[in-house]
Formats: C-alpha cells, sequence, structure tokens
C-alpha cells in the first residue's frame, strides 16, 4: 500500500529524471513504478507540487519543479494550511481550498481501522471515527494524510 507522499516523491524523481511532456506520459510513468492513479488525482498532485510546464529550448513544453524541492514545498504547505480540531468524537480537518476532497478520497481507499468515514467538502473534512476511537488515535490514524 504506498501512501500520497510516496507517490508525490515519484513524480517529483520522474520529472527530474524525464521530459514529461504530458499528463498522459507522467500517469504512464506512475502506473510503471507502480502508482495506477487517475487523471484527475494526477492534475490534484500537479497543483499541489506546483509543476509547471516549460518551454524546453527545442520547441516542446515539459513539466518542470518549482525551485524548492517539491516534496518538501508540499509538506511545508500541508502542515501551514491544514488543522484538526474536534467536536465530541467527529474531528474536522481544515485544507488549502480544494484540497478536501482529494484528501478524503485517500483517506477513505486507504481507511485506517479507526476510521469509519469522511465527508468533505471543498477545504473541510468531517471524519467520522468508529465507535471507542479515541481523539488521540483518530489523530494518529490521519497522521500519514494530513
Amino acid at each position: 500500500m504506498s501512501t500520497k507522499k510516496e507517490r508525490l516523491d515519484t513524480i517529483c524523481r520522474i520529472i527530474r529524471a524525464k521530459a514529461i511532456h504530458n499528463q498522459e506520459e507522467l500517469l504512464n510513468e506512475l502506473a510503471a513504478n507502480g502508482f495506477p492513479i487517475t487523471q484527475a488525482t494526477l492534475s490534484r498532485d500537479i497543483k499541489q507540487l506546483q509543476v509547471a510546464k516549460v518551454h524546453d529550448g527545442d520547441g516542446d513544453y515539459v513539466y518542470r519543479l518549482p525551485e524548492e524541492p517539491a516534496g518538501e514545498q508540499a509538506r511545508q504547505d500541508s502542515q501551514r494550511k491544514m488543522n484538526i480540531e474536534f467536536s465530541g468524537n467527529l474531528a474536522v480537518v481544515k485544507t488549502r481550498p480544494g484540497y478536501a476532497m482529494g484528501i478524503a478520497s485517500d483517506i477513505d481507499s486507504h481507511a485506517p481501522n479507526e476510521i469509519l468515514a469522511t465527508i468533505a467538502g471543498d477545504d473541510t473534512i468531517l471524519v467520522i471515527p468508529r465507535n471507542g476511537v479515541s481523539q488521540a488515535q483518530v489523530i494518529a490514524a490521519l497522521a500519514r494524510f494530513v
């Protein structure tokens, strides 16, 4: 089972190693590296990593990472732009605008035993833990996603 961080790191490695011209090429490379994902997930990842298309000097455009290492930038952004609060046993996760559905989907797809389900809006995720799960256990379960 791979994590989002591993997938983001793989995207960075692929973009640094090869001239990638479009999302289809990147999707194929990711699948070959054990990350079969949808185009929508890839689009969210590209946005999160702040990947840009730049002219390569040969008449083509290729994907490039920002100056700062993209995986580090994404990690710092998520730490700055996300927090978890509780109301009773329900957890509310605040994210950057547009990120909640992707993160909630990752949580649901790879749901730890402590999490029953999520409901996502644009920048808010409602996390519904299973009965008897403490807030500390919910935080620990969500740590790999947020």
